[in-house]
């Protein structure tokens, strides 16, 4: 039996190294395919094969990003941005969530409303902008309120999509004891949701950055954003790759954030089990 367990323990533990070495090896590839490519890009810029006026290149992108971190302008455009897509991503998904525990608990209204959702899910969100600019005003209200708009109908439908999709013979189960909706709701639909809520909450990442950004291409005097269309609008490509970089950095610092918080509430969840 020993034999058995020693076996079985050594066989867990290569399961475990072999699967931190691909990890590791995926790692080190994603950062090869990065650095080659920032390389290749440098490299053809400076051999002329590729025109710098309108793709710029890594090293002149670095030089103008210094220059920025060292008078601040940069922390002053990141912050603007960073602020209104938080609150634009806390609002749209809080929301979203609500809007599809209401239309759970009531089937009439979900199906009241699913043609109204499936037709504002169609309309292209961003087109409409200018005109959501014009009813809300321009400033951060308008920025937030665009990028709440192009992520609040996902959420909604995604998130009803897998409360309704629960084991069905768990909630007759729960019915059987007398359970209410907010019961049912509290520890069934939504312990058994958190990984999809999670996945909703990093889909929304992105789309709130798409609708702050659109918002500020229209109104904003600062954020990356603005600091993007400005330097398309006086014709430096280094500036706008600056501006799109920065911008990819922090949506993938705010991915990572989430991510990291899915892994302590998984953490956390195997410890108590």
């Amino acid at each position: 039996m020993r034999n058995k367990d020693i076996v079985s323990s050594d066989g867990f533990e290569k399961y475990l190294a072999q699967k931190k070495k691909s990890k590791r090896n995926i790692m080190l590839i994603q950062a090869l395919i990065l650095i080659g490519g920032i390389v290749l890009w440098e490299v053809l810029a400076q051999m002329g094969i590729i025109n710098t006026f309108l793709v710029s290149c890594p090293s002149k992108i670095f030089e103008l990003f210094i220059q920025y971190v060292k008078d601040g302008t940069i922390f002053t455009h990141i912050k603007v941005s960073v602020w209104e897509t938080v609150l634009g991503f806390s609002i749209g998904t809080i929301l979203g969530i609500l809007i599809a525990i209401i239309l759970w608990s009531s089937d009439t209204l979900a199906k009241i409303m699913d043609p109204y959702l499936v037709v504002l899910n169609a309309l292209p969100k961003t087109a409409l902008a200018p005109i959501i600019i014009v009813w809300v005003g321009p400033g951060v209200k308008g920025i937030v309120v665009i990028a709440v708009t192009i992520s609040l109908v996902t959420t909604v439908l995604s998130a009803y999509n897998y409360f309704i999709n629960v084991e069905e013979d768990k909630v007759k189960m729960l019915k059987s004891f007398g359970a209410t909706k907010l019961q049912i709701l509290t520890k069934l639909i939504l312990p058994s949701n958190i990984g999809n809520l999670i996945n909703i909450t990093k889909i929304n990442i992105g789309l709130s950055w798409v609708g702050v950004i659109v918002g500020e291409f229209i109104v904003s005097r600062a954020g990356l954003g603005y600091l993007i269309v400005y330097g398309g609008q006086v014709f430096r490509l280094d500036l706008v790759m600056m501006g799109v970089v920065v911008l990819a950095v922090c949506a993938l610092v705010m991915y990572q954030a989430v991510n990291m918080l899915e892994k302590l509430y998984y953490a956390k969840s195997n410890t108590h089990k």
